[in-house]
């Protein structure tokens, strides 16, 4: 096996040839004058591992481009981060269900596809190939334990995300619970923990993905004037969309963290021994 990766998942890439002890092959990218995508890659193996997150739509041609690159080898395709898988269902009439046109067209030429974190796993099901998710919250448990916090209290957004945060928590034995909103009066709304009071606790405040950040800071405003001691956050995703990063840094968030799926410089959590783990796995199959 050898791997290879698009241009926004180098790091990442790099991190899970160390993992696996597989070379990771030279890829150059470039573009031409009418904007056309350019990749070429160095010399493949029988199996070819791609990890490419589909952040943009340059990298999903550069991902489509990559398949194509290596024909003549058995090839799984990790995308890390998927663009797209928002849009998962029909919303409104002549709309396209985008999630399912970019899976469908990331399955032609591949054996497999693994995904990390997927908003919603039934998007696996439009991938025209076996398709499998990743959980990295044991990841994300274990930087939670590197903060040194005394006894944090672990929170998800909404209650769709208690089951991730639930994970996370796993990894302390830390008390858990989701973000509920409860209407006040017509304009007024409180955000708190549905049932596991935030006063005096240490906060750590755990999602798939951060795009602009506009609920999260709302939260931890409320959750400051509910008196927690201290707030964090940390995701997957770290999309940080709009001045993201600094909206939430100025709502009394201490650290805002994401991992490697989404390559910034909040990237403080790989997500390459999950990815390098299932790899392992399959091939004992």
């Amino acid at each position: 096996m050898k791997i290879i990766s698009t241009e926004r998942s180098q790091v990442l890439a790099a991190r899970i040839s160390e993992k696996l002890g597989v070379p990771l092959v030279e890829t150059k990218f470039a573009r031409f004058p009418d904007g056309e995508m350019h990749l070429r890659c160095g010399e493949l193996d029988d199996e070819t591992l791609i990890v490419s997150s589909v952040v943009n739509n340059d990298m999903l041609v550069q991902t489509l481009l990559a398949i194509d690159a290596a024909d003549r080898s058995r090839k799984t395709l990790v995308v890390p981060y998927l663009g797209y898988s928002r849009q998962d269902r029909l919303f409104a009439p002549g709309e396209p269900i985008s999630a399912r046109a970019v899976a469908r067209a990331l399955s032609n030429g591949i054996e497999r596809a693994l995904v990390v974190n997927i908003h919603d796993p039934g998007v696996l099901d439009y991938f025209g190939v076996p398709a499998d998710d990743i959980t990295i919250a044991p990841a994300i448990g274990g930087y939670v334990g590197d903060l040194r916090l005394k006894d944090p209290l672990i929170l998800a957004p909404d209650e769709g995300a208690a089951g991730f945060a639930a994970g996370v928590a796993a990894v302390g034995g830390w008390d858990c619970d989701h973000l509920e909103k409860t209407r006040l009066s017509g304009e007024d709304v409180r955000i708190a923990p549905k049932t596991i009071d935030a006063g005096g606790r240490e906060v750590v405040i755990v999602d798939d993905i951060i795009s602009t950040g506009g609920t999260l800071a709302t939260a931890a405003c409320m959750l400051r004037e509910q008196g927690a001691a201290s707030i964090h956050a940390a995701c997957v995703h770290g999309v940080l969309a709009s001045g993201a990063y600094t909206r939430l840094r100025a709502a009394g968030i201490s650290s805002v963290v994401s991992s490697d799926t989404y390559e910034n410089a909040s990237s403080f959590i790989s997500a390459a021994n999950a990815i390098a783990t299932a790899i392992r796995d399959d091939a004992h199959r």
